[in-house]
């Protein structure tokens, strides 16, 4: 029997518990460097926006064991005054005195040998901003246990990654399980959304640094990220988010 054809456009829709929820929406954010740094400034200015729209906000955890250095002064957002400290409390601390927030900075790895609490390293939504194809492919090793294994308030449903090369990058929303789905006359509601580790791996394999060593200046560190790359990325990763909380959807173009 052939399938039936649709013209309906793609989308994946985004339960009620992250629309109208009791409390915060948990995020980890994994890497407070060049775009990690940015897309924690977006998630800041988001969670304000949402609180004044009757929202419950957004509760953030930034997880760094990196220290900052006077290579990371210009491109990444750290002023003299934070040189030593570490990358996750120097963000997280000029966050919550600006917006008046109450997140917290993990100096420590997202790994499995780092992680023994489940409900730390559990957040409804994982936002990655790490460097190498090893570090992602871990975190999905992680995260893909703790939806078969992890029943609590903070049960991982969404993953998002970003990745760039020198001048460009990518920006892509996964589920970690099949997310229910409404009936719906106007679209073709999708359940799942593939990990960028099973669905991408040669644009993971092509977005790698060829060198990962530590940058000893500014000028060094622009040969191998633009200026700009980090914030343009971090804009579009939000803006995506921005569509999930305020029209509780997702265009799924591409995907089956």
């Amino acid at each position: 029997m052939k399938t039936k054809k649709t013209d309906k456009p793609a989308v994946h829709i985004v339960q009620k518990e992250l629309l109208q929820p009791y409390n915060p929406i948990t995020v980890n954010l994994i890497g407070a460097g060049g775009t990690g740094g940015q897309v924690l400034t977006a998630l800041a200015r988001m969670n304000h926006a949402l609180i004044t729209l009757g929202h419950a906000g957004l509760f953030v955890r930034v997880f760094d064991d990196d220290t900052v250095d006077t290579a990371n002064l210009g491109r990444q957002l750290f002023t003299t005054a934070e040189l030593g400290q570490y990358k996750s409390v120097a963000l997280i601390n000029r966050i919550n005195r600006f917006f008046g927030t109450n997140w917290k900075a993990e100096t420590c790895l997202y790994d499995k040998k780092s992680l023994s609490d489940t409900e730390l390293a559990s957040a409804i939504i994982t936002v990655s901003c790490v460097d190498t194809v090893q570090a992602r492919y871990d975190i999905a090793e992680i995260l893909k246990n703790l939806a078969k294994n992890y029943g609590g308030r903070n049960h991982v449903k969404y993953w998002m990654d970003f990745g760039n090369s020198r001048s460009s990058g990518q920006v892509i929303l996964s589920t970690l399980e099949k997310i229910k789905q409404p009936a719906s006359d106007l679209y073709r509601p999708v359940e799942s959304l593939p990990l960028v580790t099973d669905e991408f791996k040669e644009l993971l394999l092509s977005s790698e640094q060829a060198d990962n060593t530590p940058s000893c200046s500014l000028a060094e560190a622009l040969t191998k990220q633009d200026l700009f790359i980090n914030s343009a990325l971090a804009n579009c990763g939000a803006s995506l988010l921005w569509q999930l909380f305020r029209e509780g959807f997702y265009s799924t173009v591409g995907f089956s």
